[in-house]
């Protein structure tokens, strides 16, 4: 009677669910002695994990090659952190409608679905790649080859030809070409975060229906740490990615003399969003497979699930999970969301640890947006790495570093058992420690280089200083990009042209030939000097820079489980999911959007030499190294001050709410204390702890 009774309720929701064509006529015991492998949940947190993995790897690779697409394109830092945040505009437009509804539809479909639209953004990114003219990184020479080292030279016989090419290379479909290119890369970020919308919340939710009460955690676990490994792994495939050269699909005959120290250097940036994206597209082929609902996943924990079931009965009166998923209490489960939702939101903006907590990680989200966006970059300006280098910096050793701070916090509150009020000193230290260990990277730098006829001030128009006298004879082009570097001096030179040298000598080598230019006028001895910008003289610095920025990180990772603690210990009950979704929602419109372009512009405003195309400001070539470095990590630390201060104001309105709670406890006033329910103190041992 029982087996009869229990198959048919669930299972053959399942088979409906999914299978249409056998119409639910197989016999249900087979089915339920011989489940298949798509009404599994432990397959699904596999596959899930598995998704969420290649999802943030693709939306992450981009940070990790944003110079070279700056390189590549002629974009500015702004419009390159612009570009970074794009992929929030359609996630944030469309979070809070697919969290509501989502529950009313096939939610492993549609996460396919989304699956599939992330796929073809990822395809779409790499287009401007394949659309655009091959990357000539000399633009006085319609050919790549070691011509555009003889255009460099200081010939007298150059003079004629490179203002007609040069005018002739900013024809009106150039132009068009570029914007083109430009906007198909922001309509891929747009369709990336749209498609990502779907994939974590439905995931999250379809776990928490169908697993068991008891495993719910440990998958979701599984689950979030699997996904955290994905920026780690985006920055590890931009390290390999950008080691190979752009063109490597259609490499000159003759091939190419640049090597990824080159300064012109730019790496297969597209490479690494096709293989992102071919991971998605296979993560998202089972997901068209699996039921829309599945029983529980073992036959021995059934009676107890109907038991579950039984006793949520006068609650759920819809689909399992319905109430959970949407998040809305009993009482205001009936009630229409356009009245129900301005009372909840102004019942929880008006919660002072909400929004204080809030803030704080506004803060620190900003912080990190920027630090992931643009830190390789400021690595490769500021220490003179190579960008594969800087990813690979970033990938083995910040991020993993961040993800054992979240383990860490996580394990604090569970075994120390804290309560509201720890989670505020656990959250205060860690934003403390952090904001000390940033303190030494204001001095772990050194100052920019000399470079011949380019004044170090930003702003500073660069004809308006003149070169050198001793290259007036050579007549050299204005758009030219080819540095040389004189070693004893100290001085970098924009082309060899600029330095005066007439001649040039490649010593060959095994691994990689050396190009050296002779006879230059504006160096000591005449030369010979070699090819390529000149080293910093703090590149030393790199690996102690790195390890403060990791171990920051990894200290600000601390605060995540206790500040999300004290959101949840701190709303009522009915308002926690809400409460969360605002939480990312503000997140994502205050932090992750404004920050990649805020941090961009102060970029920007460093830089004391733009190359031009076609009459408008290109890509940045120079910094002022030490402008760059205090405005950098100034922004990072007015971020972790103003957590650092939304944690101080939290713990001291959490220590008086305790005396308030004392003072009315000695009171004996049980009336007073059901008050204390909205502002959120520490009611019952039992509520603050995890």
């Amino acid at each position: 009677m029982g087996p009869r009774i229990q198959v048919p309720d669930k299972d053959t929701k399942a088979m409906v669910g999914t299978e249409d064509t056998p119409g639910g006529k197989a016999s249900p015991d087979p089915r339920d002695l011989r489940p298949s492998v798509f009404h599994s949940i432990k397959f699904f947190v596999l596959c899930h994990s598995l998704l969420q993995l290649a999802q943030l790897m693709i939306s992450g690779y981009l940070k990790s090659s944003i110079s070279t697409v700056e390189k590549r394109f002629g974009l500015s830092s702004q419009t390159s952190g612009l570009l970074a945040a794009f992929n929030e505009v359609g996630n944030t437009a469309l979070i809070v409608f697919v969290s509501y509804f989502g529950s009313r539809v096939h939610r492993p479909r549609l996460i396919g679905c989304g699956a599939i639209l992330v796929t073809v953004a990822g395809v779409l990114m790499t287009v401007p790649h394949f659309i655009s003219e091959p990357y000539r990184y000399d633009h006085t020479s319609p050919a790549d080859m070691p011509q555009d080292f003889e255009a460099s030279l200081c010939l007298p016989t150059t003079k004629a030809p490179a203002p007609a090419l040069s005018n002739s290379s900013c024809s009106g479909s150039t132009e068009v070409q570029h914007l083109a290119v430009v906007g198909i890369m922001f309509t891929a970020q747009t369709l990336l975060g749209v498609g990502g919308v779907p994939i974590q919340p439905f995931g999250i939710s379809y776990i928490d229906d169908f697993a068991h009460n008891s495993n719910s955690p440990l998958y979701l676990g599984i689950l979030f740490a699997v996904t955290m490994m994905g920026p780690g792994m985006a920055y590890g495939l931009g390290g390999l990615m950008l080691r190979l050269y752009v063109d490597i699909d259609r490499m000159p005959e003759g091939g190419i003399s640049l090597t990824s120290k080159d300064p012109r250097w730019v790496g297969a940036w597209w490479l690494g969003f096709l293989i992102a994206a071919g991971a998605v597209a296979l993560a998202a082929i089972p997901y068209f497979f699996f039921p829309k609902e599945m029983p529980k996943e073992k036959h021995e924990l059934r009676f107890r699930r109907k038991v579950l079931a039984v006793s949520d009965s006068p609650v759920r009166k819809g689909k399992t999970g319905q109430k959970r998923w949407r998040g809305w209490s009993p009482d205001l489960l009936p009630t229409p969301p356009p009245t129900v939702f301005p009372r909840v939101l102004l019942r929880t903006l008006r919660h002072p640890i909400f929004l204080l907590v809030v803030l704080s990680q506004v803060c620190m989200s900003s912080m990190v947006a920027g630090m992931a966006t643009f830190l390789p970059k400021f690595l490769e300006r500021q220490f003179s790495v190579t960008a594969s280098y800087a990813n690979l910096l970033i990938g083995c050793l910040t991020i993993p570093l961040a993800i054992l701070g979240i383990v860490v916090g996580g394990i604090l509150v569970k075994r120390l058992r804290l309560g509201p009020r720890h989670c505020g000193i656990l959250c205060l230290l860690g934003a403390l420690f952090c904001l000390i260990l940033s303190t030494p990277l204001f001095f772990m730098g050194c100052s920019s280089h000399q470079i011949a006829g380019i004044n170090h001030q930003p702003g500073a128009q660069p004809g308006l200083e003149l070169f050198p006298g001793c290259m007036e004879p050579c007549s050299c082009p204005s758009d030219d990009f080819n540095p040389v570097c004189d070693p004893s001096a100290r001085v970098e030179y924009l082309t060899p042209c600029h330095a005066g040298c007439t001649s040039r000598l490649v010593q060959e080598a095994p691994d990689r030939s050396q190009v050296f230019y002779t006879n230059c006028s504006c160096v000591a001895g005449g030369g010979p000097v070699p090819a390529g910008s000149c080293e910093s003289a703090c590149s030393h610095l790199v690996l102690p820079f790195m390890i403060l920025v990791s171990l920051g990180a990894a200290v600000a990772s601390v605060t995540h489980t206790p500040s999300f603690m004290l959101i949840l210990r701190g709303v009522k009950k009915e308002d926690k999911t809400l409460a969360v979704g605002i939480q990312f929602m503000l997140q994502r419109v205050l932090a992750w959007m404004p920050s990649p372009v805020i941090h961009g512009s102060a970029i920007d405003t460093t830089c004391v030499y733009w190359a031009q195309s076609c009459g408008r400001r290109a890509v940045c070539r120079y910094y002022n190294h030490d402008l760059l470095r205090n405005r950098f990590i100034g922004l990072q630390f007015f971020f972790k001050t103003g957590s650092l201060a939304c944690f101080a104001l939290i713990l001291a309105i959490l220590r008086q709410q305790d005396k308030e709670e004392e003072t009315k406890a000695t009171m004996s006033s049980p009336g007073l204390q059901q008050q204390l329910l909205v502002s959120g103190p520490k009611k019952e041992p039992e509520e603050s702890k995890v």
